[in-house]
């Protein structure tokens, strides 16, 4: 495991903000909410670049691969309020590459939150019809570049990707670095790179940390599925046989959060995102962090969190869509 550990901390990066993103004490939203536990935010929401998010994470190591492949134009796919297309748009921004994104949906009439970004970071923004269209939308943008003399690279949703996801198991090297290893880390999952990220990161940096995901739309067995595939990719990449890093034993995820479906806000979510603006100045979006920090506060009224534990709330940013 140490070699393969020595592997990831080796694997070419760009530069996209500055790391380590802070990890702040939370007691007046522990306080609140009645928790026994040490209450922590990891503030990824606060990661310098492209109004920042866990997907800057992911994109350090695919533009440096893109790069590194001689490509000169990402693609990529999502919602039209998408913070992973924002968060590429300015990578490919930075790297001075072209974007293209496919997203579901129609062009607002007035672009608003992360819809304005794409624009004011020059992305061209191409729009489908439903999720099932994005990626023959892409394949489809990638033959048409190809054919004009571009290099392409596409970059799946949420750049869920093994390569993708071990900026998250850097992540976790990060917080050995900064001192602090929680007892249990509560994030937002969806596409499954953040979650199988931090899976993989605990395995390779030693700790018996607990990654529990509350699902933003999907159910909890098909995430499974694509957490354990990426984790398998990651150990094909830093040489470790299959199941080595444990990813279907460690795999833990919750879809009791989601409502009527996703960004639509619940009671839980709207009672989450005051509670953490009003104790903390901390600001969540009701797509993924409201409704994974109903789930925490939750999980911390049931009594299933024990008193001496430290909680780690993962914030993996999407504040930009407060302004959609």
């Amino acid at each position: 495991m140490n070699a393969a550990r020595d592997r990831l901390l080796t694997l070419p990066t760009v530069r996209l903000g500055a790391l380590p993103t802070p990890i702040d004490e939370a007691p007046r939203l522990r306080d609140a909410i009645g928790m026994g536990a040490r209450l922590v935010i990891k503030r990824d929401d606060a990661l310098p670049f492209g109004f920042g998010g866990n997907k800057v994470r992911k994109l350090t190591l695919v533009g440096a691969d893109a790069l590194a492949r001689g490509c000169d134009t990402l693609i990529t796919c999502g919602g039209v309020q998408s913070n992973h297309c924002r968060a590429t748009a300015a990578a490919a921004a930075k790297l001075g590459m072209a974007c293209h994104i496919v997203a579901n949906g129609v062009r607002p009439e007035r672009l608003t939150g992360n819809a304005l970004l794409d624009d004011l970071l020059g992305a061209q923004v191409t729009y489908v019809a439903d999720r099932a269209d994005r990626n023959p939308g892409m394949e489809a943008l990638a033959r048409r570049l190809e054919g004009e003399g571009r290099r392409p690279h596409i970059i799946p949703l949420g750049a869920s990707t093994p390569l993708g996801a071990m900026g998250l198991a850097l992540g976790i090297g990060e917080l050995v670095y900064q001192g602090i290893v929680p007892d249990v880390i509560v994030h937002a999952t969806s596409s499954g790179g953040t979650q199988a990220g931090l899976i993989a990161g605990c395995a390779l940096f030693g700790l018996t940390t607990r990654v529990i995901g509350i699902s933003a739309d999907d159910p909890v067995d098909a995430i499974g599925d694509i957490v354990t595939t990426i984790c398998s990719g990651i150990e094909d990449i830093l040489g470790l046989s299959h199941g080595a890093l444990g990813a279907r034993e460690r795999f833990e995820a919750d879809a009791a959060f989601v409502g009527e479906g996703y960004g639509i806000p619940t009671d839980a979510s709207r009672e989450a995102q005051s509670l953490a603006a009003r104790t903390e100045a901390v600001f969540t979006d009701h797509w993924y962090t409201a409704k994974a920090l109903s789930g925490l506060i939750a999980y911390a009224r049931a009594g299933r969190f024990r008193d001496g534990e430290t909680v780690m709330f993962w914030h993996t940013g999407g504040q930009v869509s407060l302004f959609a």
